[in-house]
C-alpha cells in the first residue's frame, strides 16, 4: 500500500464545502477559490501564478458596474447564457456560452460585466499574474465551442508558444476544458516544475487514485502523470502552471 499513499501525497483534493461562498449583493452568488474581497486566508492566496478563481452565478437583468484592474491577466468563461463586456478602450462585445476572453489590465483600465438576459449566466473568472509589469492593456475574445468538445483536453488560453488557435495571455500557464464520458480516460503528463489545478463542475473523476467530485478541486505538485477517468459524465477545468516564480 505505501506505493499508492505516495502516489497519492502529491495531490491535494480541496472539497466543494471549502470553498468560500459569497453572496455580497441579491444578484450574485459567487464560489471563491482563493482569497478574494472579503475572504482572506494567508494559506489560500495563490497557486503559482493563478491568483484568483471565482465560480460566479449572475442573475438576469444584473452585473458588475464599472470598475478598475491593472497589473492582472483576466479570464473569462461562459458556460451558461451570456455577459455584456465594456471597457475604458472601447471595447464592447457579448461573452456568449462557449466563448473565452482575456483582458490585460497592465497598467490599468476599467471595466463592466452586465447580464442583460432575464435568465442567469454561469462563469467562471480566473485572475493570473502577469509575467511581466507594466504592459499595455488589451483584449481578446474566441468562441472556442468548448462546451461541445468530447473526450479531450481543450486547450482555451495559453500564453506556452505551442499552442494555435487559443486565446493568448501573459502567463507561462494553460487552460484545458474537458467534457469526459463515463468509464473514458485522458491523461495529463506534466513535469516537477509545473503545477496543475483542477476543477470540476459536475460528474465526478477518478484521478491517481483519488475520488473528486462536483465542486472540488485538485491542486497538484511534483506530479509527472495525472490519470484522469470519470466515474460519471464529468466537465471539468485543467490549469497546467508554472510551480515557481521565476517562470511565471
Amino acid at each position: 500500500m505505501h506505493h499508492s499513499q505516495h502516489l497519492t501525497s502529491m495531490l491535494k483534493l480541496i472539497p466543494a464545502t471549502d470553498r468560500h461562498h459569497a453572496a455580497p449583493v441579491h444578484w450574485l452568488s459567487s464560489h471563491f477559490l482563493f482569497s478574494f474581497a472579503d475572504y482572506y486566508d494567508p494559506k489560500n492566496i495563490h497557486f503559482g501564478p493563478l491568483r484568483v478563481f471565482n465560480d460566479d452565478v449572475i442573475q438576469g437583468k444584473s452585473g458588475f458596474p464599472q470598475h478598475p484592474h491593472s497589473e492582472m491577466e483576466i479570464v473569462t468563461l461562459v458556460l451558461e447564457g451570456e455577459l455584456c463586456h465594456a471597457d475604458t478602450m472601447g471595447n464592447k462585445s457579448t461573452i456568449k456560452k462557449g466563448e473565452v476572453q482575456r483582458m490585460t489590465a497592465g497598467t490599468g483600465l476599467a471595466h463592466s460585466e452586465q447580464n442583460d438576459k432575464e435568465d442567469a449566466a454561469h462563469i467562471y473568472q480566473l485572475w493570473f499574474l502577469p509575467n511581466q509589469k507594466g504592459l499595455a492593456p488589451s483584449y481578446e475574445q474566441k468562441d472556442i465551442d468548448f462546451l461541445d468538445s468530447k473526450n479531450e483536453l481543450v486547450p482555451l488560453v495559453s500564453g506556452q508558444k505551442v499552442l494555435e488557435d487559443v486565446v493568448y495571455m501573459n502567463s507561462n500557464s494553460t487552460v484545458y476544458w474537458c467534457n469526459l464520458a463515463a468509464d473514458k480516460t485522458v491523461t495529463f503528463k506534466t513535469f516537477p516544475i509545473r503545477n496543475t489545478f483542477l476543477y470540476v463542475k459536475e460528474g465526478s473523476l477518478y484521478i491517481n487514485g483519488v475520488d473528486v467530485g462536483p465542486n472540488d478541486q485538485i491542486r497538484s505538485t511534483d506530479e509527472n502523470v495525472l490519470e484522469i477517468r470519470a466515474s460519471k459524465d464529468a466537465q471539468f477545468i485543467l490549469i497546467d502552471l508554472p510551480a515557481s516564480e521565476a517562470n511565471y
